[in-house]
C-alpha cells in the first residue's frame, strides 16, 4: 500500500464502482514539529477499532517517514490503522472511517493522518468532515494535490460557487495533469449545478479535445463534456466524444461505449 487509496475526485466523470485508485507518494513541502506529548499519549490511546490484522510494512516508505515524529509504538498503531483504511475504503468506508478517525485521534498533526481521514471521509459521503480534514492536511503540508477532492465536498454541501472558485487558487499551476483535469471535471459539475451549460462546457474545453492528442485523464473528461452535451441538446455531438471517451477506457471504467450506443 503506497498511501490511502482514493477515488477519483470527480463524481460526473462516469466512473463505476470499481477498486480504488493509489494515491502516489509525494514528499511534503513541510513537516510538523514532534509533538512528543501526543506520542507518549498515544501509547495509552484506546482504540475504537481494532487493527491488529493490518501489517504496518505495507504502508509506504514516504508515509512511515511522516509518522517518525511519534513513539515507535504509536507509528506502528497509526500505521496499522492506515492500512486497514485503505483496504476498506472500497468495501466498507464508514468502518475505514473508523479505522482513519482512530489514526488521526493518535496523530492528528500529521498530514498524511489528515489526509488519509479526509479521504476516508469522502468516500464514507460526510462531506464537511473530509473538507475541513482535506484543509488541514494542506496547511500541515503545504500540499494541493486534493483540490478537486476539496471542491466536490463544497458541491456536495451545496456551494457550488465555492467550487468553482477553486479553480482560480494560485496552487492550481501546480496540480499534475491528471489533477488538473479532475478539477476541471468537478468545476463544470458545479456550473452545471447553477444551470450555466455552456460555461460548463467551456470549462471542459480548458482541459482539451483533440481525440489525437488525448491527455492524462482524458476519458473522463471526454466523458463529462459528452453528458453535458446530452443535456444541452446536443445528442449528435455527444455520441461522438462518448466514443472517444470508450477508445481511451480499456478498464472499462466508465458506461461510456454503453452511452455512445444508445445515442447512434
Amino acid at each position: 500500500m503506497s498511501r490511502p487509496a482514493r477515488k477519483s475526485a470527480s463524481r460526473d466523470g462516469g466512473r463505476r464502482g470499481g477498486t480504488a485508485e493509489r494515491v502516489a507518494g509525494r514528499s511534503p513541502a513541510s513537516r510538523p514539529a514532534p509533538d512528543r506529548s501526543a506520542a507518549r499519549r498515544g501509547r495509552d490511546l484506546p482504540d475504537v477499532v481494532n487493527a491488529d490484522d493490518a501489517d504496518p510494512r505495507r504502508l509506504d516508505p514516504s508515509v512511515r517517514a511522516e509518522l517518525r515524529t511519534l513513539s515507535k509504538p504509536n507509528a506502528e498503531q497509526v500505521a496499522r490503522h492506515l492500512v486497514a483504511a485503505g483496504d476498506l475504503l472500497d468495501v466498507n468506508p464508514g468502518k475505514a472511517l473508523a479505522h482513519a478517525r482512530a489514526a488521526r485521534a493518535r496523530a492528528a498533526r500529521i498530514a498524511v493522518v489528515r489526509e488519509a481521514a479526509g479521504i476516508a471521509a469522502y468516500h464514507a459521503g460526510e462531506w464537511a468532515e473530509a473538507l475541513s480534514e482535506l484543509r488541514a492536511a494542506r496547511r500541515i503540508s503545504g500540499d494541493s494535490r486534493d483540490l478537486a477532492m476539496m471542491a466536490d465536498c463544497e458541491r456536495a454541501l451545496g456551494r457550488p460557487q465555492q467550487a468553482i472558485r477553486m479553480l482560480r487558487d494560485p496552487d492550481v499551476r501546480r496540480l499534475d495533469a491528471e489533477t488538473h483535469t479532475e478539477l476541471l471535471i468537478v468545476v463544470a459539475g458545479a456550473r452545471r449545478d447553477l444551470g450555466q451549460l455552456e460555461a460548463s462546457l467551456g470549462v471542459l474545453a480548458k482541459g482539451g479535445l483533440d481525440p489525437a492528442k488525448p491527455r492524462p485523464g482524458a476519458a473522463r473528461l471526454w466523458y463529462a463534456y459528452a453528458d453535458a452535451l446530452v443535456a444541452a441538446d446536443r445528442s449528435d455531438e455527444a455520441a461522438r466524444w462518448f466514443a472517444a471517451s470508450a477508445a481511451l477506457d480499456v478498464s472499462g471504467e466508465t458506461d461510456a461505449a454503453e452511452r455512445a450506443a444508445e445515442l447512434t
